[in-house]
């Protein structure tokens, strides 16, 4: 690239570099801002939007690979695929972002994640996941992208509905009659999927006479609705039921 003058270096990077040099150009330092005139940019949303879709169905296409659901052993992992979907949404915020402010934003974006992620206790990768997407939100209307901002937490709103419709819990149940481990998981198999459940995983241990589930509630049937069910299994079969909820 030597002996190559500045104007036709610029035609050798990719627009991503060119908007980060064109940060600086602006007056006194500032961002350029859409404004609230925005949200009359139609041909913008369309195609952000877009991009959040394309996104969130490529992770749910990793997420919920066939494979996955044979490997899956807690509750974590049950709920992992959501998180996928969670992150490919950021990355497509990001992604967004970025091609609107350059290089720069990509950087700050990152910085506030790395320490989200690592300072900050929220007890689940899915909790980390939706602070970063508040972030990103307040990061966008603070830019001057209210458009945006109230695009990416209206779909935010969607998934999150979408993912708390069914959500994922263990059910353990201990101290069962000995010997009749097979039949007392057919019984509460056959009481799980009565009550519209579906059963993600299953693992017996006959040493110590209990069996979990792995499963995703309904949507219009409460956990307690699912509890009393259980609870009124045949005498003969019936064990302690605990509940895991992730």
């Amino acid at each position: 690239m030597l002996g190559l003058s500045p104007l036709r270096l610029a035609g050798y990077y990719p627009a991503s570099v060119k908007s980060f040099s064109g940060l600086f150009d602006a007056p006194q330092g500032q961002l350029p801002s859409a404004g609230w005139s925005g949200f009359l940019d139609v041909h913008f949303l369309v195609v952000s939007l877009a991009a959040l879709l394309l996104a969130v169905a490529l992770g749910a296409a990793i997420g919920y690979h066939p494979a996955t659901r044979r490997t899956v052993d807690t509750l974590a992992e049950a709920e992992l695929p959501k998180v996928h979907m969670v992150y490919a949404f950021v990355g497509a915020v990001i992604g967004v972002t970025v091609r609107e402010f350059g290089m720069v934003i990509g950087v700050v974006v990152f910085g506030i994640g790395g320490l989200i992620r690592f300072r900050t206790d929220t007890g689940s990768v899915r909790d980390t996941g939706r602070l970063i997407v508040v972030t990103l939100v307040g990061l966008t209307a603070g830019l001057g992208l209210p458009h945006f901002a109230v695009l990416t937490t209206l779909f935010a709103f969607a998934l999150i509905w979408l993912f708390d419709r069914r959500p994922a819990c263990r059910v353990r149940i201990e101290h069962l009659p000995a010997g009749r481990l097979s039949e007392c998981a057919d019984a509460y198999r056959t009481v799980l999927r009565a009550q519209g459940c579906t059963i993600v995983a299953e693992h017996c241990s006959a040493a110590k006479e209990r069996v979990d589930f792995v499963v995703r509630l309904p949507p219009r049937n409460a956990r307690a609705n699912v509890h009393e069910a259980l609870c009124n299994a045949p005498l003969d079969v019936r064990g302690e039921i605990n509940w895991d909820v992730e």
